[in-house]
């Protein structure tokens, strides 16, 4: 056993938990900018095909987070309250994402998206400033795409962790252990049955505004989130010497992790992806939030990747769309791509810690003391 002092040694930030939401942040990037090599019919991307399964997996860390945060708060604190708490966390980045998305617009007009050109400007600074709301639009301005959130796709998983935010304040945090453990097992079972049933054979959906996605969304959050929710609650954790590193191996793995089944056999695919999400990522977490984290170069990582993860998450997209048109315009292939893409992902890592210190955490401070004067 290493006999490095133990850092953070009473009430736990989960500093493990901060870096492998920045270590999932990091794969959704390097997936989003493969995602111009993708293949159909079942939507199968290079090296990372299962790069979207990191949203369920930041639903399970928010539910966990969240009942951290706040399940010992209410009695001291209102709903109004607590709604105050969370737009004032996420909101700032939303508003960036949204603005930084209609900056880059047009930039991106050529082969990949030909319609850009034709969006008259009205249009464009009406679906910003609903993007800047977190209102979904159906408002087709980035052909071939439907997205929620056509400036900044990714927007739509804060939509529905919104709404997992706002069931679990007004109904689910009364919920006893028991009612809790009952509402996550028919979540579970409906998220199993997405997997397993769709006609994909995966749980990928949820950015358009549609009836089907919208069933899908929902179901992408409500397992997960509550979920984490209950882990929290039952007080259980897994320690694990070198647990970040570890856990961050098998998080990468998951992700990486090929499709299974092909064309033939989709419930394959779907029944690893349902293990992944009911199973897997929860002892991901489990094993984060109980894991001890010794050294500084350790510590430091881990608080590094959690404080660029959410910037990094939503303002990434709109430079992936750029990266798009420019490799389409010009026929690159996945090899020569590559010199592009990794300064790509490097400058939107550089832009999520610039916007984090020099836009997010002023804002969020300016917030706090002029909306929540009086902490509970």
């Amino acid at each position: 056993m290493s006999s490095q002092p133990l850092l953070f040694p009473q009430k736990p930030h989960y500093e493990i938990l901060d870096g492998l939401r920045g270590v999932a942040a990091l794969i959704v990037v390097a997936f989003h900018l493969l995602e111009i090599y993708a293949t159909e019919p079942l939507y199968t991307v290079p090296l990372i095909n299962h790069g979207y399964l990191a949203v369920d997996f930041f639903f399970v860390l928010s539910g966990f987070v969240i009942g951290y945060a706040y399940d010992d708060r209410w009695g001291r604190m209102s709903l109004w309250n607590f709604c105050k708490r969370r737009l004032i966390r996420l909101q700032p980045l939303v508003v960036a994402g949204s603005v930084i998305g209609g900056l880059c617009f047009y930039f991106g007009a050529g082969t990949m998206f030909p319609r850009i050109a034709e969006i008259p400007l009205w249009q464009l600074l009406t679906v910003m400033l609903a993007g800047c709301f977190l209102i979904p639009t159906s408002a087709t301005i980035r052909y071939p795409w439907h997205e929620m959130f056509p400036l900044n796709g990714p927007a739509w998983s804060l939509f529905y962790e919104y709404i997992g935010n706002l069931l679990y304040a007004t109904v689910v945090r009364r919920f006893s252990k028991g009612v809790l453990t009952g509402f996550v097992l028919l979540c579970g079972a409906a998220l199993a049955r997405l997997a397993l049933c769709s006609e994909t054979g995966s749980v990928l959906g949820g950015h358009e505004l549609t009836g089907e996605h919208f069933t899908i969304g929902m179901t992408r959050i409500l397992y997960p989130f509550f979920c984490g929710l209950l882990l929290f609650r039952t007080g259980r954790r897994i320690r694990l010497q070198g647990g970040f590193w570890i856990a961050s191996a098998v998080l990468a793995a998951a992700l990486f992790f090929p499709r299974v089944g092909g064309e033939t056999h989709l419930w394959q695919n779907g029944l690893y992806e349902a293990l992944c999400i009911l199973v897997l990522f929860p002892l991901i977490v489990l094993a984060g939030a109980g894991s001890p984290i010794r050294g500084r170069f350790s510590v430091g990582i881990c608080r590094f990747l959690g404080r660029i993860s959410f910037p990094l998450y939503i303002i990434h997209y709109p430079f992936v769309y750029l990266f798009m048109a420019y490799v389409s315009e010009r026929g690159l292939s996945y090899r020569e791509s590559w010199p592009l893409m990794i300064p790509v992902g490097a400058g939107c890592v550089a832009l999520a810690y610039g916007l984090l210190k020099l836009y997010d955490e002023p804002v969020r401070r300016w917030l706090q003391a002029r909306f929540l004067p009086h902490r509970p």
